[in-house]
Order: structure tokens, then sequence, then C-alpha cells
């Protein structure tokens, strides 16, 4: 699958818990990524060596983006909800590493 044009879900549903080029505390979810284009939902780093490790690693797939970017964001929220902090599952959002 490749990526849907305008649709930036996978830059706001999800958390990332590592410091990314300007948000230095990582990025809560549901907040929209500072490295985000709201203009054409691209990514303004997306290709270039300040492009996280965390993003570079997450891949589009149905079962995460559905067919619409309003569904892309409602299962990443869901994923983000069954795996976060406090779930007893390990957090793996964007291609990040499970925390131990």
């Amino acid at each position: 699958m490749e990526c849907r044009p305008g649709c930036g879900a996978c830059c706001i549903a999800p958390s990332l818990n590592g410091p990314i080029p300007g948000m230095p505390e990582g990025k809560p979810a549901g907040v929209v990524c500072v490295n985000l284009d709201t203009q054409s939902w691209l990514c303004r780093i997306w290709g270039t060596a300040d492009y996280p490790d965390a993003c570079r690693n997450f891949k589009p797939a149905a079962e995460v983006c559905g067919e619409s970017r309003e569904q892309a964001l409602t299962l990443i929220e869901h994923l983000e909800t069954v795996t976060g902090p406090g779930t007893g599952q390990p957090v793996t959002t964007c291609g990040s590493e499970p925390d131990s």
C-alpha cells in the first residue's frame, strides 16, 4: 500500500515517545506534528536526514490506514488507546520500539 495523498493521519493520531525536530519532548497522540504542512498534509522533513526513524519505519497498511483519512485517524487513535501507557501492552506507535 502507498501513502494516501492528503492524509497525514500518521502525523496526527499516534504519539511519538522520543524527540523529533521541533518537538524535543516527543509528540502526544492527537496533536498535529509541527513538521506536517496542514495545507498539503505532507511532511516538511520527509526524506531528509532529520526525518525520524520512528516515522521512517512506519509503513502504510490497510488495517491502519483504512479506506479514507477519517478512517485512518480512527484506526490509529484506537491503536494508540489499546497499546498506550497504562494498558499493560507494549507501546509500538509509529514504528517505535516497545517500552520495556
